[in-house]
């Protein structure tokens, strides 16, 4: 396909890209290519739910990024930062969990000038790309690509879990997606018959037959082609080949909050001193490309358990799991056909605040370092994890230099902002008070982490910072909006320049509370409505 022509082009096969690739090629007459560096998702771990540890452990569908070590976070080594990499992007690899954040996420970015992406704008495409196991509501939508399931709990602790948080004073919310987020419960999941429900299931497999639809797989972008001031195409690597491909109306990058801005930079287009520092000569100065890295920071409260009705990786807890491969096998039922993430909460560090600002996590093993840590994982214990759903907080995102294959540079500069450490503290005693409730005690063992002798904001956030993760969430590296860091504009077209948009996560200006998947999905489902209509 060297030199063939296109209408559009996406680069990226995640989330954003496959929505894209099926809407923009329902019409017929558009002639559309999507590129993607990873494989095709056709493997069982990316079916089956509960292998979701999996993606963890291996580069083949996971970018497996890390963050630039900071001395005081994890003992100066890495943040690891998973990335999806293959057909689906992080909805092939992530815990499935369905959220779409709250309105006042959207309202704001509405108030920041983003016309039409307010949350009375964006509230039709949720139901559209929504098809939910409750049915269809004024909220919600039931005959949209991606299924929505209920939980199924197979983890009794789940349920102390909930009594506690209602024990502690907390209200108890069957629907985080519905009239109000506040509050504990269990989780709604892209799951569909035992099987995971990502973007590429829901989107782009039911239409790979289309002749107007070619897919590419391990094809790396390199860099977009650029005429004067137009994207006419991209040039990429695949099989050890250097092709190039040229879009007749846009280029659309779909890459996310890291190798979006990437793939900018390594086309000449970002702030100055990035590119040149890289070894690249700047084409179109945009110097927000990269910058505005936002995440959810994520700590936790590690219990000792004295049930061994969890999971462990210990010989005796994977021998309790020995049904588990067969029955899943042999009828998609028991642990194996849900996420292991079941329950958790929206809730408020303080009263008087408009929004939850802080989600839990609660989860019926030890976890830390995304499941990698299975020396911790192999004792009885159960976990509380908490994020900041709304950080303050700014890191960025460069190259090392000007090779496309080479990881870029992330700073994720978590507790920058004090606030952000202030939402941590009282974080961690919101879950602790919920833990320490009586409902708990026939389970409570000693805490681990950050300890009995951490009280105060400092000792908190001191013992937090050894076990810190994120909760896979970056975004915000090409902002959408009118200030002099945006990059892109309300539709999402790439500011200076003519027929190159963005479209995923990265346009966010700042991150949502709560999970940000569904929210990807649909910022394509309205960016492809924009396209189409020519706006």
């Amino acid at each position: 396909m060297q030199d063939e022509h296109f209408d559009y082009i996406i680069v990226g096969g995640g989330s954003a890209g496959c929505v894209l690739a099926n809407r923009l090629s329902a019409e017929g007459n558009n002639k559309v290519c999507l590129l993607e560096a990873g494989p095709e998702d056709k493997t069982l771990f990316i079916t089956i739910p509960g292998a979701f540890a999996y993606f963890m452990f291996t580069k083949k569908y996971n970018w497996s990024f890390d963050s630039e070590p900071v001395g005081d976070i994890r003992k100066g080594e890495p943040v690891f930062c998973p990335q999806g990499k293959g057909l689906g992007g992080g909805s092939a690899i992530n815990a499935m969990i369905y959220i779409r954040g709250h309105r006042v996420d959207y309202d704001h970015w509405a108030s920041l000038g983003n016309e039409g992406w307010g949350w009375e704008d964006l509230l039709p495409y949720f139901k559209k790309n929504e098809c939910n196991e409750r049915g269809g509501d004024e909220l919600h939508g039931d005959s949209g690509p991606l299924y929505v399931s209920n939980c199924r709990n197979y983890y009794p602790i789940n349920e102390r879990f909930l009594q506690a948080a209602s024990e502690s004073g907390f209200p108890l919310n069957n629907d985080f997606n519905g009239p109000e987020q506040e509050g504990a419960g269990l989780y709604q999941f892209t799951i569909r018959d035992g099987k995971r429900c990502s973007a590429s299931h829901a989107y782009l497999r039911p239409v790979r037959t289309r002749t107007n639809l070619s897919v590419e797989c391990h094809a790396l972008a390199s860099r977009i082609l650029l005429e004067g001031n137009k994207a006419t195409g991209v040039e990429y690597r695949q099989k050890g080949e250097i092709r190039r491909i040229y879009a007749d109306k846009e280029v659309i990058v779909s890459a996310g909050a890291y190798n979006s801005p990437k793939l900018l930079m390594l086309s000449g287009i970002g702030g100055e001193d990035a590119l040149t520092s890289a070894g690249i000569t700047p084409f179109h100065v945009l110097p927000g490309v990269g910058e505005n890295l936002q995440e959810h920071v994520d700590s936790c409260v590690l219990q000792e358990s004295r049930k061994s009705d969890g999971f462990r990786t210990s010989l005796g807890g994977l021998l309790k799991m020995w049904r588990e491969p067969f029955r899943y096998l042999f009828g998609r039922k028991g642990k194996l056909e849900s996420s292991i993430t079941q329950a958790g909460a929206f809730l408020k560090t303080a009263p008087d605040l408009p929004a939850p600002d802080i989600q839990l996590h609660f989860l019926p093993l030890l976890y830390d370092d995304s499941g990698r840590n299975l020396k911790l994982m192999a004792q009885s214990g159960y976990s509380c994890h908490v994020c900041v759903l709304r950080p303050k907080s700014r890191g960025r995102m460069t190259l090392r230099s000007a090779d496309p294959a080479e990881p870029p540079r992330i700073e994720l500069n978590f507790f920058d902002h004090p606030d952000d450490r202030k939402t941590m503290a009282n974080g961690i005693r919101v879950a602790r008070k919920i833990l320490s409730a009586s409902s708990f005690d026939d389970y409570r063992g000693a805490e681990m982490n950050p300890g009995p002798d951490a009280q105060s904001d400092d000792e908190i956030l001191a013992r937090c910072k050894e076990k810190l993760g994120l909760v896979y969430h970056p975004v915000g590296t090409c902002k959408m909006g009118n200030d002099e860091m945006a990059v892109v504009d309300s539709s999402l077209r790439v500011h200076g320049l003519d027929a190159l948009r963005v479209v995923d996560a990265s346009i966010m200006p700042t991150l949502i509370g709560g999970n940000t998947n569904a929210p990807t999905m649909v910022i394509a489902e309205k960016a492809a409505d924009l396209i189409l209509k020519g706006k």
